[in-house]
């Protein structure tokens, strides 16, 4: 997917170029900068950075990653947190893209980041996460790359604590696991293998496997729900997802482009979608095409349903989808953040 979060240890990743959280001398330092030039060999990438020395906060420059997995490097300096009123803010925004900017220009396809300033120049976590999945978001549109925002451990993680307040209570009033739920629970794939394996629980469990895989979609009074807004779209029942899918990207007047973008998609994933030809997207795949047309929890249900998915309130997963979308929150990266905090897959694909 274009922008994922991972645990991970940033010098071991498999991309084009990785980003140091650098101070302004270009000095190899404490933290996960002195873990890069370590594994970069310190006295090669001192010598590089030298040479570029010094820069200013928020500013970006390039070097080799000589012994590093990544071909380059991209420095940057994060200000140091002084409350907020200082300039913070707009100085990690041009940190961010700057590195971005820079990594497109000398021809990189992925890229790596930390999460910057939030060690010891003292960023407050959850706002530093904020501003990172913001610019990288807002980038994205407009750009193509695979992101990664890499986290060395969870304690370094933090959501917004009014956000993970209500998503926690949320989960509290509405999460429902009991015995044989938890010997049935799905799983859920890291990726879209086409039939997605058996996602639904709900009433669809009676139902026969093959007929789940079928997009076959019962009858409202079976499902136990109202009819939903597709009904009334002139939407037949057995028609191809695809067909289904282009259907609501017109409805909603939205393009493909901002469809597939808008639920952190690669293109050629979607134009596998929108071909057909049997191919049906996995669940977490269909949750963020839902998301990025800003569907009801009727529709984002019927949608699953015509795969043979459903929303269960057995799967933490599930509970936390139902949570943004009957708040109306649709912004993909900010779900994303929450799905990771509790260790669920993330949107996208």
């Amino acid at each position: 997917m274009p922008f994922c979060i991972v645990c991970n240890d940033i010098t071991k990743m498999q991309v084009d170029v990785i980003v140091n959280a650098a101070n302004t001398e270009l000095m190899m330092g404490g933290g996960v900068c002195g873990a890069i030039f370590w594994a970069a060999g310190a006295d090669q990438l001192q010598d590089a950075c030298d040479k570029l020395a010094p820069i200013k906060t928020g500013e970006a420059v390039i070097t080799e990653g000589f012994s590093l997995p990544a071909k380059y490097v991209i420095h940057t300096a994060g200000p140091v947190y002084c409350g907020g009123g200082m300039g913070e803010e707009a100085l990690l925004r041009s940190c961010y893209l700057n590195s971005l900017e820079l990594a497109r220009s000398s021809g990189c396809e992925s890229i790596a980041f930390p999460l910057i300033s939030s060690g010891i120049y003292g960023y407050p976590k959850d706002e530093a996460l904020s501003v990172a999945t913001d610019v990288i978001g807002g980038w994205l549109s407009d750009n193509d790359m695979d992101v990664s925002l890499v986290i060395f451990d969870k304690a370094s993680f933090e959501l917004p604590p009014e956000l993970r307040g209500d998503v926690q209570s949320y989960i509290d009033r509405n999460y429902s696991e009991t015995f044989e739920s938890k010997r049935r629970r799905p799983f859920i794939p890291d990726s879209d293998a086409g039939d997605g394996g058996t996602m639904s629980v709900m009433v669809s469990e009676a139902l026969p496997l093959s007929v789940q895989r079928t997009g076959f979609k019962a009858p409202s009074s079976a499902r136990g729900v109202a009819s939903t807004e597709f009904d009334y779209a002139g939407m037949k029942l057995d028609e191809p997802f695809s067909t289904t899918l282009l259907r609501l990207i017109d409805l909603k007047g939205r393009t493909d482009v901002e469809v597939y973008k808008r639920a952190n998609m690669d293109r050629k994933l979607f134009s596998k979608i929108r071909a057909g030809r049997g191919y049906m997207p996995g669940k977490k795949t269909i949750v963020a095409l839902a998301v990025a047309l800003e569907l009801s929890l009727n529709e984002t249900r019927d949608l699953l349903e015509r795969a043979g998915f459903a929303l269960s309130r057995s799967v933490v997963f599930d509970v936390i989808i139902e949570y943004f979308i009957t708040q109306s929150m649709y912004d993909v990266y900010e779900i994303n953040n929450v799905l990771f905090a509790y260790d669920q897959p993330l949107l996208g694909g």
